[in-house]
């Protein structure tokens, strides 16, 4: 039977609720942060954040032996608060911001797709958002 219990992912970043947000849905910055790997990155982002606007990440090796794009459209957008999308495949995402003071807490909810192994796949989506902590903390001032 396959597994469809939502997988959750969470991390807290100090920094502020405001350049959180930017730093999550600016392709500028999405290029800089979206990937699970070293030996991964993120050369292609566009975003639309609006309710039934698209978005598009292109994740590749960098050794260029294979890439595939990430997309989905937007189901919610409450700035500052709560995004929602479906991806291509139909499976849903959501993700919560929750401003702490100087701190943002992050809670990534996704639907599991059947082809990887549950622990993989938390560990993929874990790995990005450790990405995202990293990079957040480390920009300058927006």
């Amino acid at each position: 039977m396959e597994n469809t219990t939502p997988i959750t992912v969470e991390t807290t970043v100090n920094a502020p609720v405001e350049k959180v947000w930017e730093c999550w849905n600016n392709p500028d910055h999405i290029t800089k942060w979206s990937f699970a790997s070293p030996d991964w990155h993120t050369p292609y982002s566009e975003n639309d954040l609006k309710v039934g606007g698209k978005f598009k990440n292109t994740m590749a090796a960098k050794d260029g032996s294979m890439s595939f794009d990430f997309g989905g459209t937007y189901t919610t957008v409450d700035a500052h608060k709560k995004i929602e999308y479906s991806l291509e495949d139909g499976r849903k995402v959501s993700i919560l911001f929750e401003a702490l003071s100087e701190q943002t807490r992050i809670i990534e909810t996704f639907d599991p797709e059947s082809t990887n192994p549950i622990e993989m796949q938390r560990g993929g989506w874990q790995a990005i958002l450790d990405n995202f902590k990293k990079y957040t903390e480390e920009v300058g001032v927006l």
